[in-house]
This record gives C-alpha cells, structure tokens and sequence, in this order.
C-alpha cells in the first residue's frame, strides 16, 4: 500500500488492476481482512481493485475526535474523487457495510453497485442485545484496557484459538489488531452505535444491491438478511453453506466468485462503452 492525501489526510490505498473499479471499504478491527477477497477477485475479471485503511487503522491519518459513520464516508467519497473514479462497485462488510449504506445515501453518484457482507446488527428486532453486548466489551475496555477487551471480543467471535485462526488465514493480523484495538473501541464502536439509518434513508439508494451471508452466523445476522432484503425488496441474496460472521477469510474464493457474477451483470457506463 501507498499513501494517498485525501482531502487534507493520508489514506493508506492499494490501487491494482485495470477495468471496472471495486472499492473495498475497510471494515473494523482487522485492517486487511478484505485482502484475501481483493486477490480472489483480481484473478476472475477485469477490474480496478482499491483497498484501503481507514483513519486510525496501520499507517493511515490518525483519528482525532470522536468517530462518525458520515466522517467514513465521506473519507470514502473523497478517495473516489481523488482517484477519478466516477461510478464505483462499493464492497462493505460488517461494521464497512454501515460505512457503504451511509455512502450510498450521501453520494449516490458514485455507488454504482452495492455489495454488502453481513452488515452490522444494529437496527435490527434483537438490536437491544448487540448493543448490550458492546457495551460490555466497552466497560472491558474501560477497566482492562484495549488489548484485553480485544482478546474477550475475539474469543466470543472466533474462540480461544482465534489468534492462531486468524494468523493461519492473514499472517501478521494478531499485531496489527493489536496496535489497531484503540481505534475500535473508542471510535468505531461508538460511531456503530450512534449511526442512525432506517427504511427512508434505504429509499434513497437505488443501485443494483448483493447481499452476502453466512447460513452459520447466527441469529443476529438472520435479522440483518431480514432487514436489508426489506430494505431493498429487488436485492439480490446470496447465502454461503458452512460459512459464519468470519467469512470474508473462511469463504473469500467463493464471495469472489458470487461478486464477479454479479459486477459483470451490472458494469459500469464507462466499461460499457
């Protein structure tokens, strides 16, 4: 990655590939964990793949203030004007697929497409219980510091041996999560947990929509299917057979596969032409 000013700020960015462009908005926690998807793609089509960290995650700009899911976006919205973009495939993931729903509301010149894999719980009927959930991890955090905090989230998420899964699949995460956890518990969680979206600001998006889940996720992320479906009633859904909320790295080949059906049936005006 290289770093890129954006609007007054440096912006980590990995930008490959030729063809349509494919944004993949950096999720929480883990900074690279859309990598391994980004290199399955690259190799069925062709595409600009960007990738890159958001503010406070490895050497990109460092946070000041506190966080905010517009703040995301529009951080978003500017790397695509600075690269030249135009319209744009836009992937978000758990707590990036908040950021790609507020990014598809506020700049919908640019979403072409929108992908979004397993977006976060928080307006969902059992909301109430995530929230409490993160509010636990935060009171973690508060006595015991980021690093313990980070090793109850993950251990609830992946269990005892998440450090030695999640090396096995993205060598070099465990630091970096690590060196990151600050960012995700003073500023993401409380931007997620603010961020307000609802079935009108979902009418104002009326790009092609993919849905991407995890038949093992979990109740929580039933309801986030419910919703976004409901959300937007023509999106196309896609549920992945022995896959849970970690499954941008266990089942990255297959979303790749999933993801290229469906870029390649909604292209770009500039590709088309």
């Amino acid at each position: 990655m290289s770093l890129l000013e954006v609007n007054g700020i440096e912006l980590e960015v990995s930008d490959v590939g030729s063809g349509d462009p494919v944004v993949l908005v950096q999720t929480a926690l883990t900074s690279d964990e859309l990598v391994p998807l980004a290199e399955h793609l690259s190799g069925l089509g062709a595409y600009r793949i960007i990738v890159y960290h958001r503010r406070g995650y490895a050497g990109s700009h460092p946070v000041k203030g506190p966080g905010s899911m517009v703040r995301d976006a529009a951080d978003c919205r500017n790397l695509i004007d600075a690269l030249q973009l135009g319209q744009v495939h836009i992937v978000g993931y758990s707590y990036s697929g908040a950021v790609a729903l507020q990014l598809a509301y506020d700049a919908t010149e640019h979403v072409h497409t929108l992908t979004l894999i397993e977006p976060p719980p928080v307006h969902v009927p059992s909301a109430g219980s995530f929230r409490s959930a993160n509010a636990r991890l935060q009171e973690v955090r508060r006595v015991r510091g980021p690093d313990a905090a980070l090793g109850d989230f993950m251990t609830t998420l992946i269990g005892p041996d998440w450090r030695t899964e999640v090396e096995q699949r993205l060598p070099g995460a465990v630091a970096q999560m690590h060196r990151d956890a600050t960012t995700f518990f003073d500023t993401d969680l409380p931007a997620l947990l603010s961020w307000r979206f609802d079935a009108e600001d979902a009418r104002h998006i009326a790009c092609p929509v993919l849905h991407v889940g995890g038949l093992e996720s979990g109740p929580w992320f039933a309801e986030v299917r419910e919703l976004i479906l409901t959300w937007f009633p023509h999106a196309e859904d896609v549920l992945l057979t022995g896959a849970d909320h970690s499954l941008a790295l266990t089942h990255a080949r297959q979303i790749a596969g999933v993801l290229a059906d469906f870029l390649n049936r909604h292209t770009t005006p500039t590709r088309r032409c």
